[in-house]
């Protein structure tokens, strides 16, 4: 989860990074994070430790998605502990985890990562990590949960709860559909496919979608906007799919979780609507410069828009049918919601039930 930054677009799918160069720079550019006495420290890592196992039951009575899957501890990190965390996830999921060997091999994508690693690493408050680990790891980042919640002025323990049952909703997901860690490798592999294109047909549409931009013909789709929108518009046919379909399971999975930790109610979190009010407005102001930038370069705005959508979707889908139908969202690929129906809820259940 994320206060307004999302938790990566991993660039360059085929080029070799030096991951521990990577580690390096992240940790050495991230800042240290709010100030906090160690008592302070040590009673905020505690109380996350506490609120991931306490929000497992609201999670399974919410969500209606049940399994006999053991339930990993969750790690909680400061901002390096994060970047180290997240490097070794992306070089399991893309395939790269011995890149990097010898003198200079990967150092420019190394040093290009760790910046990135260390921009999101003051945003993330919290992380399912389904690809390292035997049950998969869950990540708390402690000095972003105390900022945020001192930023917001709300309960401090309602907060961190809140925030646990957004990631622990997040791990649910993926053990109680196992298919979906494979189905995220399977298109990450094939946005690393080099193909045949001839690289006249991607600048092609590419000066075709720059021109539309110019022209105000922009699509409605978030995902259409910005430096993913180009991404989208670079990408052959089969590349492009491969990222629609990634992009649409990213904002399936964040709605879902959105949903799940407000529907909760006042019952497990008593100031659960004042948390996501001032929540939502703290994502909605607008940001310097130099951060609107770097929310550009990493498709920031499109992750934001993922948990708006994906929780209207999820949001209608329960309301019109129930929670015991959604979930047959998670049987396979094919219940997934299409392109189309993530705006219009009707199309999936039409579809699907």
């Amino acid at each position: 989860m994320t206060e307004d930054k999302t938790e990566g677009n991993k660039p360059g799918f085929n080029a070799p990074v030096d991951w521990r160069l990577a580690v390096r720079t992240g940790a050495a550019l991230a800042p240290s994070g709010p100030r906090a006495s160690r008592e302070t420290a040590e009673q905020v890592v505690a109380e996350l430790a506490s609120a991931s196992v306490l929000a497992e039951l609201p999670v399974r009575e919410v969500s209606g998605l049940l399994d006999d899957r053991p339930v990993p501890q969750a790690l909680i990190v400061d901002r390096p502990g994060w970047i180290s965390a997240a490097a070794d996830s992306m070089s399991v999921l893309t395939g790269t985890e011995n890149a990097g060997k010898g003198k200079l091999v990967g150092k420019p994508a190394g040093v290009q990562v760790g910046t990135m690693l260390a921009f999101l690493s003051t945003a993330i408050l919290g992380q399912y990590d389904p690809f390292t680990g035997e049950d998969g790891t869950l990540l708390l980042v402690a000095p972003n949960i105390l900022g945020v919640e001192r930023a917001l002025g709300v309960d401090p323990s309602d907060f961190r709860l809140w925030v646990c049952l957004h990631e622990v909703t997040h791990r649910v997901q993926f053990s109680s559909a196992p298919w979906l860690a494979e189905y995220m490798r399977t298109n990450v592999d094939i946005l690393s496919e080099v193909g045949e294109e001839p690289l006249s047909e991607m600048l092609t549409r590419l000066l075709g979608e720059v021109r539309s931009r110019r022209n105000g013909d922009t699509a409605d789709d978030p995902n259409s906007r910005g430096i993913v929108g180009l991404l989208r518009a670079a990408q052959a046919p089969p590349q492009r799919e491969a990222l629609d379909r990634l992009l649409m399971l990213g904002t399936l999975l964040e709605g879902h979780a959105d949903h799940v930790m407000d529907a909760v109610g006042p019952a497990v979190v008593p100031t659960v609507t004042d948390i996501r009010s001032a929540f939502d407005r703290r994502r909605q102001k607008p940001s310097n410069p130099i951060q609107r930038v770097l929310r550009a370069l990493l498709g920031v705005d499109a992750k934001v828009a993922q948990y708006v959508r994906g929780k209207k979707f999820v949001d209608a889908v329960v309301d019109r049918v129930g929670i015991a139908e959604f979930n047959t969202v998670w049987t396979n690929a094919d219940t997934l919601p299409l392109l189309d129906e993530i705006d219009e809820p009707q199309r999936w259940i039409s579809r699907v039930l």
